[in-house]
């Protein structure tokens, strides 16, 4: 269950991140809300998947999936582009992940 709690956290996260900017520095409610009740959703489901899987390997694969999640979504939604660089970068935190969870003995399985 701590993978599926994780990825329950991770989804709250993007969605929640995703909000930020709509709120517009907390100045829009509807927007607010969806932020503040999503992170909270969030950490709960995160505070889950630490009962099963340790807190190092939980949080990279929560902020690596995290930032490649919210860069996809910057670009179609905002239309923020994204170079060679920034591409290669989150190439490289996908294959850490990859590493982690395929390699690792510190890792769930």
């Amino acid at each position: 269950m701590g993978v599926a709690f994780l990825v329950i956290a991770i989804i709250g996260e993007v969605i929640a991140t995703s909000f930020l900017r709509a709120s517009q520095g907390f100045t829009q409610l509807v927007p607010t809300l969806v932020v503040v009740v999503g992170y909270g959703f969030t950490f709960y489901f995160f505070s889950l998947a630490l009962q099963t899987i340790p807190v190092g390997i939980a949080y990279a694969i929560w902020s690596g999936v995290g930032i490649v999640l919210i860069s996809i979504i910057a670009f179609v939604v905002y239309k923020q582009v994204l170079d060679l660089p920034a591409l290669i970068g989150m190439g490289l935190i996908l294959a850490g992940v990859l590493v982690i969870n395929l390699f690792s003995h510190s890792a769930m399985h």
